[in-house]
């Protein structure tokens, strides 16, 4: 790999560590991207790349929230963490209609949906439903501000949303801290779930699109794909905190004008291309 196809890479872990866990589409982004950043490699690996880079970002999540997610303790304080495993077995009931429904249906939503029209368009849909959202938050309260309050049917129903994700431009945080924020979930407390949900569903995905693709990578593919999720780490650590601290004093309108704003610049890109 030489290195304009390096800082390439580069790029690529960049956009997808700040896109991945703002609500603002990282497909959205990569899509738009890719038009200027070409890597030199086949079509069946860059499809692969776009999803397992996000590995990287996942690892962030795992780094920064380690205690929280780590179900085990000390013998001292009975070995086993119940408020941990309560808070997974809620993930993993929020992953389960992502699982049923996406599993089956990936390679037909990835043939027919990954358009700049489709994504243009669900950037603008959902930009607006956060600007609207926030703005009937502004005479509601919370009723969810703890992942103790967090019960099983609101994981599920929040699970549901996530499936909206599979539609690309949507993304994956966004959908699932829409859905959180209208039944009743705080932001702190929608952000920080969706960060969990997407532990199992991004390793999930990465190993169905290493399996579709093999495991017969050249030396170039493994180095891009490395630097491309270290790049993706670095980059995520850095997006969580900011992120993470901004929601704690401001609501979510600023993302939502912001997907309008790309998804008009994605549509008349592509319509003048």
């Amino acid at each position: 790999m030489d290195f304009i196809e390096f800082l390439k890479v580069l790029v690529l872990g960049i956009v997808e560590g700040i896109t991945e866990w703002l609500p603002i589409s990282s497909t959205g982004h990569m899509i738009l991207v890719e038009q200027f950043v070409k890597l030199n490699v086949s079509d069946a690996f860059m499809e692969m790349f776009r999803v397992v880079i996000q590995l990287g970002a996942i690892m962030a999540v795992v780094v920064l929230y380690f205690n929280k997610l780590w179900p085990f303790t000390t013998p001292k304080k009975g070995w086993v963490k119940k408020d941990t495993w309560s808070l997974w077995f809620k993930v993993i009931v929020a992953v389960l209609p992502a699982l049923v429904i996406g599993l089956p249906f990936d390679d037909i939503l990835d043939k027919y949906l990954y358009k700049p029209s489709v994504v243009g368009i669900t950037l603008i849909l959902y930009g607006i439903l956060f600007i609207i959202i926030e703005n009937r938050n502004k005479t509601r309260k919370f009723t969810v501000n703890s992942f103790d309050e967090l019960t099983y049917k609101h994981a599920l129903i929040i699970g549901m949303f996530q499936v909206l994700a599979l539609v690309p431009g949507t993304s994956r945080s966004g959908s699932t801290i829409l859905g959180a924020m209208l039944i009743g979930t705080s932001r702190y407390i929608s952000a920080e779930f969706s960060f969990y949900l997407a532990i199992p569903v991004m390793f999930g995905a990465s190993l169905l699109k290493i399996i579709k693709f093999g495991l017969n990578f050249t030396g170039t593919e493994i180095t891009v794909l490395l630097t491309g999720m270290i790049s993706a780490f670095v980059v995520s650590i850095i997006a969580i905190k900011f992120f993470m601290g901004y929601i704690k004093t401001k609501d979510f309108k600023a993302f939502g004008y912001y997907r309008i704003v790309l998804g008009i610049i994605v549509i008349l890109y592509f319509i003048i291309k």
